[in-house]
């Protein structure tokens, strides 16, 4: 603790104290830990209790949420915060649930009403804003559309006074309409809260949850924002215009209007150069698959070398056998690219087995640009594919993303409707082509 190697991520110090107390929570080094909760350092003490959240892992742990009651009244704020914290996850819902009842510090009544979730539910009338603000939205996340316009109003009445305490008011308000399917009324709160500047840093919050919940998100709230920015953005605003300028959608309506006010926009994802793809002819192509074994799992420039032997003519059967291994055996990147092959080598009656592997795989975020480059490259062909292309586009919310921000999630979603839209222009446009040739001009 004294050198800070125990609360440094990845810090082997950090994982053998880890190690020990998950392997006994009586043994000698949880005692010490429990003893630190008691220094006379109040950074040291902070960083204990710290430590203990981490190995709480909401595992019921009498020992440290008794450790922790002692320090709700500490003279540092910090660590009054970080006690309430531990108290919750260390299982002890009900001594959590008395001090909250009998605490005046808003600080740490607060954390401990955010811990504990549906069970403050009750408390609509609490003396504290931010108390009265998570109990009606435990409320409003289980109640029928009956009670919504009361509920709102009360947590649009709390709003601003809670936010003096509690963090993630817009955002929290934003995940619990996202979870009642409430888009509509998302945009019509957000905007109320905008409309007021005691409120405007909430709405922005808000504004912004709803840019991550909601594709159509940005479209509706990018003006709102830029009308309320005034002449300098808060922190608050200038990251929900920086969200909202994650859609292109957005952007290409509102980009004229969103460069009137003074924010950092999102940046473009960087595109990976593309490797260059060497010419192949059918023997250079075929030199190359003779070093291969049969059952290769992955081939660089596959399109090219295949699309070389395929002009040249029919493959021999170990190159079928490599070209079939590269399709069917693995998901992903490579079979993407190697699925319109195969339908050139083995003809439409391959069609539906190769639509059954690729579709189901446009909706990951992962690899379904890969895939949809494949369904676009097969043309008029995929047009059974279509329905599940079309969607993907028509879907209101955003593709669950797992990825390091909720910005990145959403941009990720972005980059995937975009290859969407581009993969069914192509299956339409080639379709049409097909089904109304050319006229011939005269004489011809």
């Amino acid at each position: 603790m004294a050198t800070g190697a125990a609360t440094t991520p990845a810090d082997p110090s950090r994982s053998a104290i880890f190690d020990a107390v998950r392997a006994d929570r009586s043994g000698p080094v949880a005692a010490r830990l429990l003893h630190l909760v008691r220094s006379d350092d109040p950074v040291v003490r902070g960083e204990v209790l710290d430590l203990l959240d981490g190995l709480a892992s909401g595992v019921p742990w009498p020992e440290a949420a008794n450790a922790a009651l002692e320090r709700l009244t500490d003279p540092d704020e910090e660590v009054r915060r970080r006690a309430a914290r531990l108290v919750v996850h260390a299982g002890a819902h009900d001594l959590a649930l008395t001090a909250l009842g009998e605490l005046t510090d808003p600080g740490v009544r607060t954390v401990l009403a955010d811990g504990l979730g549906a069970r403050i539910a009750h408390l609509r009338a609490d003396p504290l804003a931010s108390v009265r603000f998570l109990a009606h939205l435990e409320t409003l996340r289980v109640s029928s559309p009956v009670r919504w316009p009361t509920l709102d109003a009360a947590l649009h009445a709390d709003a601003r006074e809670a936010s003096l305490h509690l963090e993630g008011v817009g955002r929290d308000w934003g995940s619990a309409l996202y979870r009642l399917g409430r888009e509509q009324h998302t945009y019509t709160v957000t905007a109320r809260l905008l409309a007021e500047p005691a409120t405007r840093d909430v709405g922005a919050d808000l504004a912004r949850e709803a840019c991550h919940d909601w594709r159509a998100g940005p479209v509706e709230l990018l003006p709102l924002l830029v009308r309320h920015c005034g002449q300098g953005a808060s922190p608050a605003m200038a990251k929900a215009l920086r969200t909202a300028s994650i859609s292109r959608a957005a952007m290409h309506a509102h980009g004229a209007l969103a460069a009137t006010v003074p924010f950092t926009p999102y940046p473009k994802a960087r595109r990976p150069c593309p490797d260059s793809t060497p010419s192949y002819d059918g023997a250079s192509a075929a030199a190359l698959l003779a070093a291969k074994p049969v059952g290769v799992g992955r081939l660089a420039h596959a399109p090219a070398v295949f699309g070389a032997l395929l002009d040249a003519g029919p493959l021999t059967f170990r190159q079928a056998a490599q070209l079939y291994n590269l399709t069917f055996r693995w998901p992903g990147r490579t079979q993407a690219v190697c699925a319109p092959l195969w339908l050139r080598h083995a003809g439409p009656s391959a069609l539906p087995r190769l639509l059954a592997l690729v579709t189901p795989h446009v909706g990951e975020y992962t690899v379904g640009e890969h895939y949809l480059g494949c369904l676009a490259a097969m043309g008029r062909h995929a047009r059974p594919a279509l329905p599940a292309v079309t969607a993907l586009i028509d879907r209101r919310d955003r593709i669950p993303v797992n990825d390091s921000t909720r910005d990145a999630e959403t941009e990720l979603d972005e980059r995937l409707l975009a290859a969407a839209l581009d993969t069914r222009r192509a299956i339409v446009a080639d379709a049409t082509a097909h089904h109304h040739p050319p006229h011939p001009g005269p004489g011809v």
